[in-house]
């Protein structure tokens, strides 16, 4: 049973010192700060900071990256300049996870990093060897040579719910150390919601202020344990943040600490949801599709060379169940698509002009960069 905790007041011992007198009462003799006091105790954020804080680390990546050269000197010596190249510097943040040194953290902090340091909060710092990274959920595992550090502890992200604390220790802007609390605002928001290029991630939406270098950072419920990987934030929005579910990074970090590497599965189609907007688009076209409904999954395109097409799916096809499951949206498609094995078979059932069939697609692992 979840258990929802509420946040406890501030208590503030008041003391006032005067006397009234018949004719004119005195103004109140001014607080000494050693009269206002926090009672810590009920503080459950204090208390989450110091179980959790010392196992929050920053992270500092340098990258060498060519830079084109000015196009007003490309005019006189065409493409006889070479292109530059400029250190770029990033600052992120990232969780111990186990006492021998292994730390958590967004691919997008140390990806084609030339150099990764790791940052304790005694001060203590270490180089960084990234152990693997995986662009498509945008997690990377970092090791140091430590040994006795201290470490976070694990919640599980499918059970918390909107409306539940949320806390967020990291170095936003560069500024190590940083607290912030609010709420879960949502769970399950998928990439397309937000429109970013990560893929397969259904992020939890927190009002817990995230910025620039808390990416990789812990997203903490009231118990002190890690429920996300904080990592994006809407340009030009507040109050916005967004996590990985943590047990998302955890399956995805155990493929990159055992094997250095996570296969996801690929069948290679672009989908879209079914409306009568885009059923009406679609038969106005020029492909010579004619959809008779206006739900469910549609495929518009297939890659040349990719599983799909080698099983026989083709555009205007219309997913109707996959291994047996009744398909409504993308989301599901996705879903099950990622929890298939690579090389078994997925059974796939679509509405071809009016007509079912029954295919199977054996997934391979995505490539680097998919197929058009």
């Amino acid at each position: 049973m979840k258990r929802i905790l509420l946040q406890p007041a501030l208590y503030l011992a008041l003391l006032v010192t005067g006397c009234i007198t018949t004719n004119k009462a005195r103004e109140p003799a001014p607080r000494p700060p050693s009269l206002i006091r926090v009672n810590t105790e009920d503080n459950y954020v204090t208390q989450v900071v110091q179980q959790v804080g010392p196992a929050v680390v920053r992270i500092d990546s340098t990258r060498t990256v060519e830079v084109s050269p000015d196009p007003g000197l490309e005019r006189f010596f065409g493409d006889q300049l070479p292109p530059t190249e400029r250190v770029q510097q990033g600052i992120g943040s990232g969780f111990i996870t186990r006492p021998d040194g292994i730390i958590f953290t967004n691919a997008h902090v140390v990806a084609d990093a030339d150099n990764v340091s790791v940052v304790l909060k005694d001060g203590r710092r270490f180089q960084g060897d990234v152990v693997g990274v995986d662009r498509v959920t945008d997690v990377a595992v970092v090791r140091i040579k430590a040994t006795g550090l201290p470490t976070v502890n694990f919640g599980n992200s499918d059970n918390i719910l909107p409306g539940e604390w949320a806390i967020a220790i990291g170095n936003p802007l560069g500024l190590d150390n940083t607290v912030t609390q609010g709420i879960i605002s949502a769970t399950q928001r998928s990439t397309a919601d937000l429109g970013v290029p990560t893929e397969r991630v259904d992020f939890i939406q927190t009002d817990t202020a995230i910025n620039p270098g808390n990416s990789g950072g812990p997203l903490l419920n009231a118990q002190g344990e890690v429920i996300g990987m904080n990592t994006a934030v809407l340009k030009g929005a507040q109050g916005l943040g967004f996590a990985i579910p943590i047990n998302t990074a955890r399956r995805i970090t155990d493929q990159l600490i055992t094997q250095g590497r996570v296969d996801h599965p690929y069948i290679g189609v672009q989908m879209a949801q079914l409306s009568p907007e885009l059923r009406e688009k679609i038969n106005q076209s020029d492909t010579g599709l004619k959809i008779s409904q206006d739900t469910g999954v549609i495929i518009l395109g297939v890659a040349r060379n990719s599983p799909a097409t080698r099983g026989g799916l083709r555009p205007g096809d219309i997913i109707e169940s996959l291994n047996g499951v009744a398909i409504k949206d993308i989301k599901q498609v996705q879903e099950i698509v990622e929890a298939t094995k690579i090389g078994n078979p997925l059974q796939i059932v679509v509405n071809r002009n009016g007509r079912r069939q029954a295919i199977a697609v054996r997934p391979q692992p995505l490539p680097n960069k998919q197929p058009t």
